[in-house]
């Protein structure tokens, strides 16, 4: 018999989180199987790790193996491993009186309306077993400790046993759920194996299923009834013995066994090298994906690293699908995994719409359970930059843009460098789709240096002093402003720049200067988009700069001065691009930069062959417009 019970009670957040599993709905309970099976293939790659250096680590069980046992009789659903199992101190601390560190961030997500299926990502996957089953029963051995048996029910506590008479395991854990009334259907042969394929399919250890088959077995009646015959054996009948041969009915029986199913026969062949794989072989795993009766046309294997690692497999059909042009339908051709565990079919991120014929894989090492726009938050570059902010510093900036080079001298990080904030570089093509869904980290707002809202602590005499430079320079906005019209939004004067003159920045929730850049480089972009994503900019002017002052005294004396509207367009040309935008007309600019060298050399415009007509109408008058307005 096991001795020596003893009985915890689970730790408090935990006991919340088992009561909120138990007695709250949800749709997609299935999970549940995929998070044991993962916590399964963690504790075989842990003893296959081990057994690298000390091979003798396998000897209780040298088959590394999963298995699943349904058993309609008992209504129990059993996982069995042989992985590196659990010591007491393991169980103890692992499955209820130590809180794991995602417990109640796990039951804040879940309060906040996420779902379910995000749980594996908080480390708590193995409660999820409470969805279905209103016991279980972990029985485990480690090559270090004794077999012991943990068991709850989820009413506040557990018991771990040491167990020296039951069924031995060598070394592993075996789990038993004791699934509730409603949950029936996980102990049905086809709901466990349609699971597998779905979740499970490519876990790198073998995964097998004690399935019941049966068969029928023809017997004749004389067979059936050879004891009778026996006690008979003294009566001596006359018969005909052709005619009794004829009359022996048959009889059927059913005969039930028993066998070991493999389950997840499909092999991950994107953990293979492409050179290693022959055409039939990805033939047979693009069918076996698409269930296509047709091979592919073609195929694109590669494997990405960097901050994130991933694998992929894409593939192109012969034919185009049916439902191509159908904008109702749910993009889910792309199936994403992590470390061979499937989460998903339907994330939109990962490919664009006009390729949604693509079908194919992407699997990640250490791209978190959930891939939504709240749950990117275990990259690794936030986790780093928010040990480091500022005694005060409530916000995470960041800028995007095409190169390190492009941005590390930005003007919009002038005043940010002056106080002293670092700021996160995002210079790949991807970050600007990806930034756009993070809105914020661990409760502080991800804010763009190159975008409105950008709002700095200062203090009251900094305040004092930029309302003053505000009036000051009123004048100068207003005039900035009708000298280039539409082209910008506003002009106002700028808390953000320390050196630069000015600089323009965009609307808080429209496109970025790159991220312009990038869209206007696609191939098949939508330029419908364009119109109301590409919001006005605003320019920001340098109340401290030399040349804005300059600039001011001269508007103050004569609005109507030739030079102000040429020195305007001049520095609003040069502010798109040190701010990231490209030139509408660089020929115009060209001229202009020419007329300054021009007047830089004392080099007479009469001396000249006539370029341009570069005599500019007071900005009062709108009848008629020089030439370089009109290009302008």
């Amino acid at each position: 018999m096991a001795t020596e019970t003893e009985t915890f009670a689970f730790q408090a957040e935990i006991n919340q989180l088992l009561s909120l599993i138990i007695n709250t709905f949800y749709s997609n309970k299935e999970i549940f199987l995929r998070e044991l099976i993962s916590n399964s293939s963690d504790a075989l790659d842990k003893i296959r790790f081990e057994s690298l250096t000390d091979k003798s680590k396998l000897d209780a069980q040298p088959e590394l193996f999963i298995h699943i046992i349904p058993d309609k009789a008992t209504s129990t659903l059993t996982i069995v491993d042989s992985g590196i199992g659990m010591t007491k101190s393991d169980l103890v601390n692992n499955l209820g009186t130590i809180a794991r560190s995602g417990t109640k961030e796990f039951m804040e997500a879940l309060a906040a309306g996420a779902d379910v299926s995000m749980i594996g990502q908080f480390g708590v996957g193995f409660y999820s077993a409470y969805l279905v089953a209103e016991r279980v029963v972990v029985t485990t051995k480690h090559n270090d400790d004794e077999q012991y048996v943990w068991e709850s029910q989820a009413g506040g506590s557990f018991t771990v046993t040491r167990d020296t008479s039951g069924e031995q395991l060598g070394r592993g854990t075996k789990m038993v759920l004791y699934l509730k009334d409603d949950q029936m259907e996980y102990l049905e042969e086809r709901r466990i194996k349609d699971l597998v394929k779905k979740h499970s399919e490519f876990i790198s250890y073998p995964i097998s299923l004690w399935t019941e088959k049966t068969t029928e077995k023809e017997i004749s009646d004389d067979e059936d009834e050879e004891e009778k015959k026996d006690t008979e054996e003294g009566k001596v009948e006359d018969v005909d013995e052709e005619k009794e041969e004829k009359e022996k009915k048959k009889k059927k029986i059913k005969e039930v066994s028993h066998e070991w199913n493999l389950v997840n026969k499909q092999k991950p062949i994107w953990m293979r090298k492409p050179e290693e794989i022959n055409k039939e072989e990805y033939a047979a795993f693009y069918k076996s994906l698409t269930n296509d009766w047709e091979e592919h046309l073609a195929v694109k294997h590669f494997s990405v690293e960097g901050q994130l690692e991933f694998k992929a497999v894409l593939f192109v059909p012969k034919r185009a699908p049916f439902d191509l042009f159908d904008n109702k339908k749910k993009a889910n051709n792309i199936k994403l995994y992590v470390r061979r565990v499937f989460i998903m079919d339907n994330c939109e991120e990962l490919i664009p719409e006009y390729l949604s014929f693509v079908k194919g894989i992407v699997d990640s090492e250490d791209l978190p359970l959930n891939i939504s726009r709240e749950t990117l938050q275990q990259n690794k570059i936030l986790k780093d930059y928010v040990t480091r902010m500022k005694e005060g510093q409530n916000e995470i900036y960041y800028i995007t843009g095409e190169s390190k080079k492009a941005v590390e001298n930005s003007p919009f990080l002038e005043k940010l460098k002056k106080k002293g904030y670092e700021v996160i570089y995002m210079v790949d093509a991807i970050d600007e789709y990806a930034i756009g869904q993070l809105k914020e980290f661990e409760g502080k707002k991800l804010v763009s240096a190159t975008k409105e809202g950008l709002k700095l602590d200062e203090s009251e005499d900094e305040k004092k002093k930029q309302e003053e430079l505000k009036e000051k320079f009123e004048g100068l906005c207003k005039v900035i402003k009708e000298v280039l019209g539409d082209k910008v939004e506003k002009v106002i004067v700028s808390d953000r720049v320390v050196d630069s003159p000015c600089c323009l920045v965009t609307g808080e929730y429209g496109w970025t200067a790159n991220m312009e850049r990038i869209m206007k480089a696609q191939a098949l972009r939508d330029s419908s988009m364009a119109g109301y994503m590409s919001s006005k900019k605003t320019m920001e002017i340098n109340p401290e700069n030399a040349i804005m002052d300059e600039l001011r005294k001269r508007a103050d004396a004569d609005k109507n001065d030739k030079s102000v509207k040429d020195l305007v367009m001049l520095l609003f040309e040069t502010s798109l691009l040190t701010s990231g935008f490209s030139l509408e007309d660089p020929n115009t600019f060209g001229t202009r930069i020419h007329r300054m060298l021009k007047l830089g050399l004392s080099i007479d415009e009469d001396d000249e062959a006539p370029e341009n007509d570069t005599d500019m109408p007071p900005l009062e008058d709108d009848a008629g417009e020089s030439k370089m307005e009109e290009v302008d």
